[in-house]
């Protein structure tokens, strides 16, 4: 097979994924994935030994795209560019495709830490908790450490209620941080 159709099966059978796995669940059988992507089982078994292998590479191709998405600009005070990652979360979250936060709810549907995709979304999960906590240090919270997971925590529990469609965010998410913000001493 040529080099050019192994990368075309392997992006549409990544790109099928990604959009599957993100709207209908970790679940979703081969066959569906295959017949979403345009390429026979056979095929997928070639490029992947499984569906598990599957599902952790079309999280780790949607990482660097997703840390760009909350990733603040360099511009403006420490606490400001903490802020924008929340706004930025509302307002993705007031979108009708949103379904929360595609590496936490693949590890809440896996339920095993030593899962590829796991693993993964762990990661993935990892530099944003430490991006907040540089942010943290350079705002001069008092633990950023603490704060960091504090952030997580919001983040991730805002982006399941509001994927759930159990929660609108409205502003809710960036109150809440601007509390954690104050009661950590971040300017």
């Amino acid at each position: 097979m040529p080099t050019t159709d192994r990368a075309s099966t392997k992006d549409r059978l990544l790109d099928a994924a990604a959009e599957l796995f993100y709207r209908d669940g970790v679940s979703i059988g081969v066959e569906a994935l295959c017949r979403t992507a345009g390429v026979s089982k056979r095929s997928m078994y070639q490029l992947f030994a499984s569906k598990d292998e599957v599902l952790a590479a079309s999280l780790e191709r949607r990482a660097p795209a997703y840390e760009r998405q909350l990733t603040p600009d360099d511009t403006g005070t420490p606490r400001e560019r903490i802020l924008e990652v929340f706004e930025r979360l509302e307002k993705a979250s007031t979108q009708p495709e949103y379904r929360g936060c595609p590496f936490l709810s693949a590890m809440v549907e896996l339920k095993d830490p030593e899962h590829p995709a796991s693993v993964v979304a762990s990661a993935t999960k990892g530099r944003l908790t430490e991006a907040f906590r540089a942010l943290a240090e350079l705002g001069g919270a008092r633990d950023p450490q603490l704060l960091a997971r504090q952030l997580t925590l919001v983040f991730d529990g805002a982006s399941a209620r509001a994927g759930a469609r159990v929660e609108t965010l409205d502003g809710l998410a960036t109150a809440t941080v601007t509390a954690l913000l104050d009661a950590a001493g971040v300017a």
